[in-house]
C-alpha cells in the first residue's frame, strides 16, 4: 500500500524538456498550467542563480581547508621544530626529525642580557625568532627583548607578517601606531608592567620618554613577523634621490643629508 500511495504521489521533472509532468493522486497526468509555467519561467533564473552563488561562496571555503593543513604544521601534530638547515617556506620550514628533537629546541635564553643600544637610534632588538628559537615554528608566535637608551627611538616601521605585543619591565615608553584606513593616531605613555598591542602591517614606534634606561618584552602573533623601518627603507638604500624627493615631498639638501646619515647612495 505504501508503495503504491508514493507511486502515485511522486513528481517527476521532465529530464530535458522545459515542461513538468506530472501525476495527479487519481492516476490522471497532467501538465502544468500556464500559471505554473510563468511560475517556472520567473523562479528557475533565480533558483540557478543562488546555486552559482552558493558554488562561489562555497569555494574559499574549500580552499582555506586545503591550505590549511600547510599553513602551520603544528596544527596536525605536536609541533613541529623548525630544520634550520632547510630553507623557510610561505608555511613555515620543514619539521625536524623527531628523533633529533630535544629540549633545547624549546628553550632560548638570548633575552636574558641587554642589547647593544650604542648606535644611531640608540636601541637594540633582540629577536627570538624561528631563526634563534626552532621550538616556535608552526606555532604562531614568537618574542623579543627590546632595549632603549635615554633618548632612544625605534623609529616608524611595520611588521608585515605579525601583530605585536609590547610589556614595559623597566623605563617610560611613548608609543604609538597609526591606522591605514584613515591615517587616525593612536598614542600612549606606557610604564613599568604597562601593555600595548600594535596590529598587525601598521606604522608604529617606540621611543624612550624617561630619564633611564627602558626595557621591554615583546610577542609576536608570528614565528617569523618581519620588520621594515621606514626611515631606512627610503634612505638607506640606493634609490635616487630625485625619486625619493618625488615621493616624500623633501628637497634635495634633506634627503641627500638623511642618506648620508643612513648610509644610502643615489
Amino acid at each position: 500500500m505504501a508503495r503504491q500511495i508514493l507511486s502515485q504521489s511522486y513528481v517527476r521533472p521532465a529530464p530535458l524538456g522545459p515542461l513538468l509532468l506530472y501525476k495527479h493522486p487519481n492516476g490522471t497526468a497532467h501538465l502544468p498550467s500556464s500559471s505554473s509555467k510563468h511560475l517556472l519561467s520567473t523562479q528557475l533564473p533565480a533558483a540557478q542563480a543562488t546555486v552559482a552563488m552558493a558554488r562561489t561562496m562555497l569555494l574559499p571555503v574549500l580552499l582555506s581547508f586545503l591550505i590549511l593543513p600547510f599553513s602551520a604544521l603544528a596544527l596536525t601534530q605536536d609541533f613541529c621544530v623548525a630544520d634550520l638547515s632547510c630553507s623557510d617556506t610561505p608555511a613555515g620550514y620543514p619539521c625536524k626529525a623527531a628523533g633529533s628533537v630535544s629540549s633545547g629546541d624549546f628553550y632560548y635564553h638570548g633575552l636574558a642580557a641587554a642589547g647593544n643600544t650604542t648606535n644611531l637610534i640608540k636601541a637594540a632588538v633582540t629577536p627570538a625568532f624561528v631563526g634563534q628559537f626552532p621550538g616556535v615554528n608552526g606555532l604562531g608566535i614568537s618574542g623579543a627583548r627590546l632595549d632603549i637608551a635615554v633618548g632612544g627611538v625605534v623609529p616608524l616601521h611595520t611588521h608585515p607578517a605579525a601583530s605585536e605585543l609590547l610589556f614595559v619591565v623597566e623605563g617610560t615608553v611613548l608609543a604609538g601606531f597609526i591606522t591605514s584606513s584613515s591615517n587616525t593616531v593612536y598614542t600612549k605613555t606606557l610604564y613599568k608592567g604597562d601593555i600595548m598591542v600594535f596590529p598587525q602591517g601598521l606604522l608604529h614606534y617606540q621611543y624612550n620618554g624617561g630619564a633611564s634606561a627602558a626595557v621591554a618584552l615583546v610577542a609576536f602573533s608570528g614565528p617569523n613577523p618581519g620588520l621594515q623601518i621606514t626611515d631606512y627603507a627610503l634612505f638607506a638604500n640606493n634609490l635616487p634621490s630625485a625619486v625619493v624627493e618625488t615621493v616624500t615631498f623633501l628637497d634635495d639638501a634633506q634627503v641627500k643629508k638623511l642618506k648620508a646619515v643612513l648610509g644610502g647612495s643615489g
